[in-house]
């Protein structure tokens, strides 16, 4: 099996359920993308579209409700082999797991276990990877230096003893700690003023032209997926809509749905304006709509929107969308942006 070998993930037809008392919740639906190497992947989308569902998925830990029922996640290693991390065996799996892929979690001080030291935390991820305690705590310095604390300091604390942007940096520290190609970052800004904010990104942007991993980054922030990011990926009800080069995907959008979330963003470069929210919710994943699953919610809706499901096309190169409708988009999208 072999893929290119700029592709470090390439991720096919993936889908991935969970068992309610009504029946099979659909989170994620015939998914598809690749990572290259150094490339940074922004997911974005409102709450419970599936980006986190997504993402545990492609490390294998969903919770005991949730399964994967089909697709592919196809790893490339340094070496050029390639893996499907769907049919790895538990050995296997925990040896890819902080080795090969790393996961910053959402909420720093949930993630960190409070009754154990930052240093318990690195002793054990190296003894599960065999990796001795002397160089690990070298490692650990290092990276800690890296990301702007005090080595001596936090190698010896308790996560309490920590601010919320301390702690969120020593899981950037500890995600780095084997040198993976990929981090997953799953909204590593939450929760952190502004400031701080600023500051967790120039270090994720300084240690990825350092050390040249790959990053798949979750955010409800567009500004901060438009800042970071060289290819975002829009998800609705499970599925990817819209994936492109970031500045495609945010100044000519395609889909309504990616343009509906940009017009409901604050933005201060065009000065006073009205917000306008996307109507509606999200929709039942047990008894999705039929046709586009954003219809019921969309401006431009037709009667074939209704009925059938829209292909995922490429109307540029690198730009793919699954709409109907995405001229009548694109022209409505270059005139917001030149009013």
């Amino acid at each position: 099996m072999s893929i290119s070998p700029e592709i470090v993930l390439s991720v096919r037809n993936l889908s991935v359920s969970y068992l309610a008392k009504r029946g099979r919740v659909r989170a994620v639906n015939n998914v598809s993308f690749d990572l290259r190497k150094g490339e940074t992947l922004a997911l974005i989308g409102e709450s419970g579209c599936g980006k986190s569902t997504l993402n545990l998925a492609l490390i294998r830990q969903l919770p005991i409700t949730g399964s994967i029922d089909s697709g592919q996640i196809l790893y490339t290693r340094p070496d050029g082999q390639t893996v499907d991390v769907v049919s790895m065996r538990k050995e296997a799996l925990r040896q890819f797991l902080w080795a090969d892929c790393a996961m910053v979690f959402q909420g720093a001080l949930n993630s960190l276990n409070p009754v154990l030291r930052v240093r318990d935390l690195v002793y054990d991820t190296a003894k599960a990877h065999r990796l001795n305690k002397a160089e690990a705590r070298r490692r650990a310095f290092e990276l800690f230096q890296k990301v702007r604390l005090d080595p001596a300091r936090v190698f010896n604390a308790y996560p309490h003893e920590l601010s919320g942007g301390m702690r969120q940096r020593v899981l950037l520290a500890l995600a780095l700690l084997l040198r993976p190609q990929i981090v997953i970052m799953d909204e590593p800004t939450t929760a952190v003023d502004i400031l701080t904010q600023r500051s967790i990104l120039d270090v994720i942007e300084q240690l990825k032209a350092e050390f040249g991993f790959s990053v798949i980054f979750i955010s409800h922030d567009l500004a901060v997926a438009a800042e970071i990011a060289d290819t975002v990926a829009t998800m609705y009800a499970g599925e990817i809509i819209e994936i492109g080069p970031v500045d495609e995907v945010f100044y000519r959008s395609r889909h309504a749905y990616s343009l509906a979330l940009l017009n409901a963003a604050p933005r201060l470069s065009t000065g006073q304006e009205e917000l306008l929210s996307i109507p509606g919710s999200p929709p039942d994943l047990i008894e999705p709509p039929t046709g586009c699953k954003f219809h019921p919610r969309c401006a431009f809706a037709v009667e074939v929107c209704k009925t059938t499901p829209p292909p995922l096309i490429m109307p540029e190169p690198g730009h793919r969308v699954a709409c109907h409708e995405t001229d009548r988009v694109m022209a409505h999208n270059n005139r917001k942006i030149t009013t």
